[in-house]
């Protein structure tokens, strides 16, 4: 109990807490602008549901967090430079899908619309085909996710027992689900807001898709080892949405300008 209440590990849970929520960005906007396509009647079940298998998959590798580690070791191709390991692949595998996802997506918004209102025929995404995408980015994301707890809180540090069939001692475990809750609780909390303003402005819509090509290429190029410091792109991502405010309220004097 004393490792639990001591106050490096609360600063731990709130500095975990904080990142957790700056690497949830990337999953929150891909919900939001998938469930945007769903029947409105369906979009916040969608959302719980993509939130809650996000939390649920994040505390379950938590728990196996010795073998998520392993990951990074159990190699799956290796030719000269180039060496392939598990965690590296679903990286890579994440990050086409993302690539993929998001070059449809924009396609459908400047061509798609148009050919469906020509043709006399509407797409509409399935709630299960949406579960599904979501899973399998909840899966990369979640990985990240329990690979940088890990990194900050330390379990091995720890001197009491592991929880019953793992191998995390408990005060490690009890701060890392915290921070992981605390995280999924704040994003449950702007997924409603953030997706109708996404669905309200199309640049925003497509700022944000643009946000998903760059995070799958990121993904791609740590996947090959070519690492890119998250630092460069959150400040890239956050001047972008400067700029696209300033534009929106910009828009927004104009037209009320030209109502007068």
């Amino acid at each position: 109990m004393a490792e639990l209440l001591s106050f490096q590990l609360l600063i731990a849970f709130f500095a975990l807490t904080a990142l957790e929520i700056v690497l949830g960005v990337d999953n929150l906007v891909f919900i939001a602008i998938l469930t945007n396509r769903l029947p409105a009647e369906d979009r916040p079940l969608a959302r719980r549901l993509g939130l809650g298998m996000a939390a649920f998959g994040r505390i379950a590798l938590l728990l196996a967090a010795s073998w998520v580690m392993t990951l990074k070791s159990i190699s799956l191709f290796q030719m000269a430079q180039w060496h392939i390991t598990v965690h590296d692949a679903i990286l890579i595998a994440g990050g086409m899908f993302l690539l993929a996802k998001g070059t449809w997506e924009i396609h459908q918004i400047l061509e798609g619309e148009e050919h469906h209102a020509e043709s006399g025929s509407t797409q509409r995404l399935s709630l299960s085909s949406a579960i599904g995408q979501i899973l399998m980015l909840d899966l990369v994301f979640s990985i990240d996710s329990v690979l940088t707890a890990v990194g900050m809180i330390e379990p091995a540090k720890f001197t009491s027992p592991p929880i019953p069939f793992t191998t995390v001692p408990w005060p490690a475990m009890a701060v890392m689900s915290a921070a992981v809750l605390s995280a999924v609780a704040v994003m449950v909390w702007f997924i409603g807001p953030v997706s109708g303003f996404i669905e309200r402005h199309p640049t925003v819509k497509m700022l944000a898709l643009s946000f998903l090509l760059l995070i799958g290429m990121i993904l791609v190029a740590d996947g090959l080892g070519q690492h890119i410091p998250r630092g460069y792109v959150y400040f890239a991502m956050g001047f972008s949405v400067f700029v696209e405010m300033l534009n929106l309220k910009l828009r927004g004097r104009g037209r009320k300008s030209a109502g007068h």
